[in-house]
């Protein structure tokens, strides 16, 4: 018993040298891309995609639930932080965690995705107007994150995702719907992931 108490005491000791080792370090500041009107996108973003997809106009007559993720990148493994166990119970963060490759693969996923609802607004629509109302905005908000808060990776240098998979859109507008759905329940997924990952990145503790 003493010996289960002297480890429980030996825990909370480290866990509180560890929290006021990182009070005391300061702050770092942002990524480039990460913070200020760039971290206000990727909000956007997630509100935009949610309101798309509590509208009627998306989902109009379409009972699936089903879910696609279309994009072939790898942000949830490339943003995944990795976490090592120390002593038992003080966790610390392995630094195999790369920035420019987790920034690479946000940045492809926002392309294709870009691509997809761009060229979706081109097909046949049945809800025209209020399609476009609610999923221009995405485009836009991808657009503005892919060319303004990515400073570091050039648009030229990243493969297009879109192009890769050929995604023809057909002649039928609901089966296009049904598809958006889909795609869109994934994108959904995605950028929490996304705004996860920029939070972190954004945070600094990769770096410390």
């Amino acid at each position: 018993m003493a010996n289960i108490q002297l480890y429980v005491a030996s825990c909370v000791l480290l866990l509180s040298l560890s929290w006021r080792t990182s009070e005391a370090l300061p702050v770092p500041a942002p990524s480039p891309g990460t913070g200020g009107q760039c971290a206000d996108f990727y909000k956007m973003l997630l509100l935009n995609i949610s309101n798309a997809l509590d509208s009627i106009y998306l989902t109009d007559g379409i009972q699936s639930e089903k879910i696609e993720m279309r994009s072939t990148g790898d942000t949830v493994l490339a943003c995944a932080p990795t976490l090592t166990q120390n002593l038992g119970c003080v966790t610390q963060r392995n630094s195999s965690f790369s920035e420019s490759e987790c920034l690479k693969n946000i940045k492809m996923d926002l392309l294709y995705y870009h691509e997809e609802i761009a060229s979706y607004l081109g097909g046949p629509l049945k809800n025209g107007p209020e399609e476009i109302r609610l999923l221009s905005p995405i485009v836009e908000i991808t657009k503005n994150l892919t060319e303004n808060c990515f400073p570091q990776l050039d648009v030229e240098n990243l493969p297009s995702k879109a192009s890769k998979d050929d995604k023809k859109w057909g002649n039928d507008s609901y089966s296009n719907r049904l598809e958006m759905n889909k795609m869109m329940k994934g994108f959904h997924i995605r950028a929490i992931t996304i705004n996860r990952a920029i939070g972190y990145i954004s945070s600094g503790d990769h770096r410390k």
